[in-house]
């Protein structure tokens, strides 16, 4: 990891109606499936929670304890919805908005105060911006899309000032639980019928369930934030086991 420069201000990138190059195939076919399901993709999302997402944005606002004059990342920020939240909850903030897909961003845009926001096309991988220019970085749904998650979290490490919190919201493989056939079912008939019903692309969302079964648990993931160099990490499940937030902060001098 870099920690050289003190640059505040980001380094040049794409503007949101941009398209950053995908650097290999996974990325193309991730970037292509999201711009199908953008205009879509919050509802599915209020569908296949139940609604109980946006509780769980709340929680990560409120872990990132965000200060008016910060300075805020909303990395995968996709239609907006957690950088919204975060200017709701906090006056004051310089909120930029980073996508991979610029289909996701042209729908956040349309939404009301979305002029709060600085939307910016960039891959996690290499975050257009100078190093500890971020007094905190949040991310909804991002790493389980991402080649290289050591990577996308020492790419969020970087560009951190001393102190800066990350919060990360992500799905979790579900754990053996009394109410584990529910669950199993929700994923494996419920959520496949509500994506043709509302969103007809079930392709895109029978992605969205491999990869939540095939995503690390709470632990392994915490795991990496601390191998990345965070500190006070740490995490907590939701819906029966199936999200989680993590959190943590990266140590001063």
């Amino acid at each position: 990891m870099s920690h050289s420069s003190t640059n505040a201000q980001p380094a040049p990138a794409a503007p949101a109606d941009g398209v950053p190059p995908a650097p290999d195939a996974h990325a193309r076919a991730v970037q292509e499936m999201f711009g199908h399901v953008a205009g879509r993709y919050d509802l599915m999302n209020r569908l296949m929670t139940f609604g109980q997402d946006v509780r769980w944005r709340r929680f990560v606002i409120r872990q990132a304890a965000l200060r008016p004059g910060e300075r805020l990342l909303d990395l995968a920020t996709g239609t907006g919805d957690l950088a919204l939240d975060a200017c709701d909850a906090t006056a004051g903030l310089d909120v930029v908005g980073a996508d991979f897909t610029v289909e996701m961003m042209r729908v956040g845009r349309r939404r009301a105060g979305a002029d709060r926001l600085t939307w910016l096309a960039a891959d996690a991988l290499a975050l257009p911006f100078g190093d500890a220019c971020f007094d905190a970085v949040i991310q909804g749904y991002l790493l389980r899309n991402v080649s290289d998650i050591p990577g996308a979290l020492a790419e969020q490490y970087r560009v951190l000032r001393p102190g800066g919190r990350v919060v990360v919201l992500e799905t979790s493989p579900a754990t053996p639980a009394p109410l584990q056939p529910f669950v199993r079912a929700h994923l494996r008939y419920g959520i496949p019928l509500l994506s043709r019903l509302a969103s007809g692309n079930p392709q895109a969302y029978g992605y969205l369930l491999a990869s939540t079964a095939n995503f690390r648990t709470p632990s392994e993931l915490g795991a990496l934030l601390t191998a990345a160099g965070f500190e006070q990490v740490g995490w907590r499940s939701f819906m029966l086991g199936t999200q989680a937030v993590h959190w943590g902060r990266k140590p001063r001098p």
